[in-house]
């Protein structure tokens, strides 16, 4: 069985699944790390459909943020430390329409070490908390859509649909370079996962209330 959840900010990916395994007592797995600080779709496999999650890990996503620009953290979101303040352009003149279109398509990127992916078998965040870095090769991603809007003089709104393995953090510190600051994301939200929808994801407590019944 596989359910679209809705994961709440403030909680891990990891907590989420704990939760569900709790209440069905059953093998419980999830298609892709959500950022603690993140809201929105998790996709989780329950029993033998947890054999299912490799595929649907591979899904594009889509995504909607806000980025804070004029400072910049070592973790490239909210939770980090404050590391380098700069001072923002006018951005009242900026065709973001350009910007966004600039990173359309196929790119390399690399992972930030604040991460869960692995190497050597050790999460390279556990390595960036003992301010050890280590190579990380860029991967492979896509972005098939961006449009960037300005909130006010130092706050942009982003909409993303991306190939599987972006990271929206990494996005964030770019769009702010290219417009000759720095930044970091401040909110995010995973609004789809393929067809899952957030629209249609269940809270923790709703999937209870479904499964028991």
């Amino acid at each position: 069985m596989i359910y679209n959840i809705y994961k709440p900010k403030d909680f891990s990916s990891f907590s989420v699944v704990k939760q569900v395994k709790r209440i069905t007592r059953e093998k419980v797995g999830h298609s892709g790390t959500l950022d603690p600080f993140a809201d929105g779709v998790l996709v989780l496999g329950i029993g033998k459909s947890t054999k299912k999650l490799s595929d649907i890990i591979q899904y594009d996503k889509t995504y909607e943020g806000v980025i804070k620009l004029g400072e910049k953290t070592d973790t490239k979101d909210l939770t980090g430390t404050l590391v380098e303040e700069k001072e923002v352009p006018d951005i009242s003149d900026i065709d973001f329409s350009k910007i966004s279109e600039s990173f359309l398509g196929v790119q390399m990127q690399e992972t930030p070490m604040y991460s869960a992916r692995k190497v050597n078998g050790v999460r390279l965040y556990k390595l960036a908390r003992k301010n050890i870095s280590v190579k990380r090769n860029p991967k492979q991603i896509e972005i098939k859509y961006l449009e960037c809007t300005a909130i006010d003089s130092n706050l942009l709104h982003i909409k993303v649909e991306c190939s599987s393995g972006t990271y929206i953090r990494v996005l964030a510190e770019d769009i702010a370079k290219k417009i000759d600051t720095i930044g970091h994301l401040i909110k995010l939200t995973r609004t789809t996962v393929g067809s899952f929808s957030l629209n249609d994801s269940l809270t923790v407590e709703r999937f209870e209330e479904e499964w028991k019944s």
